[in-house]
């Protein structure tokens, strides 16, 4: 199979085809994954969440996140690699341009950051000197303490019609990827329909172009509980490999999300 690439991803919008994502910390998870045909695999710093046991992910440093990507990267072919930058190691363009080129470096394809308007600098500048960026908009777990808790965003119209400008102007900054996480399905399927990038959703409803999950939520290994938007495969096939092969089927069907995972 041929590598998967940002343009890969936007073909596959174009064609209407749905692709997957998952979350991988290590190369033994990341090796299977990425055999199986996961599209995207996300090192998330969730890690501080599911591998070190914080209550959120602002403890986890560049350094933590460098580690986790060269894992990954020694067990993946085909898979894009994308890594999260940490909470505050963007607080400046310039920081954002010193941080991610640790990750580029430790072997991602791609950096995600969190944020909207006051980002569009540092998605310009990334992007003009060759390091592509994935925005994540909706509920950004780096602002989990400004939110309140991780609460659904873009409920009501003034907040969903700022998620929506916001995607278009991180897109017109030179984003190519978007990641919504926990937002209205309608609001979800109207930010895809108007962007040209591909649009990625946990917890946003079916119409995105791809959807992302934690690898310990399919797995049914999450401490505490597993997300609403989330499920657990292992559970329903017995089977590492089967339930990865069981969500990739399900997404690429339009079988996942369903009603139950998503938010209206």
């Amino acid at each position: 199979m041929s590598k998967i690439t940002t343009a890969t991803l936007r073909k596959f919008k174009q064609e209407g085809r749905k692709f997957t994502a998952l979350t991988a910390y290590d190369a033994s998870f990341a090796a299977a994954f990425d055999s199986e045909g996961v599209d995207v695999l996300l090192v998330g710093d969730s890690l501080g969440m599911v591998l070190q046991g914080h209550d959120d992910t602002l403890p986890v440093s560049v350094e933590e996140m460098a580690y986790h990507t060269r894992c990954v990267r020694r067990g993946i072919s085909r898979s894009l690699l994308m890594a999260d930058l940490p909470f505050m190691s963007y607080a400046t363009p310039e920081q954002a341009m010193t941080n991610a080129t640790k990750l580029m470096q430790a072997g991602a394809n791609m950096v995600k950051i969190e944020g909207g308007q006051w980002l569009l600098e540092t998605v310009s500048m990334l992007t003009e000197r060759g390091i592509p960026v994935c925005a994540h908009l909706g509920l950004t777990p780096q602002s989990v303490h400004v939110f309140g808790g991780f609460k659904v965003q873009g409920r009501d119209a003034d907040n969903a019609q700022r998620i929506l400008d916001e995607a278009k102007a991180l897109e017109g900054a030179g984003a190519q990827l978007l990641v919504l996480e926990c937002v209205p399905a309608s609001l979800a399927q109207q930010i895809t329909e108007a962007l040209q990038i591909p649009v990625i959703g946990i917890g946003a409803g079916k119409d995105t172009d791809g959807q992302i999950l934690v690898m310990h939520d399919v797995l049914g290994i999450s401490s505490g509980y597993i997300p609403r938007f989330s499920k657990n495969y292992l559970k329903q096939t017995g089977e590492i490999r089967e339930a990865v092969k069981a969500y990739i089927d399900e997404v690429q069907q339009g079988q996942f999300p369903a009603e139950e995972h998503t938010f209206n």
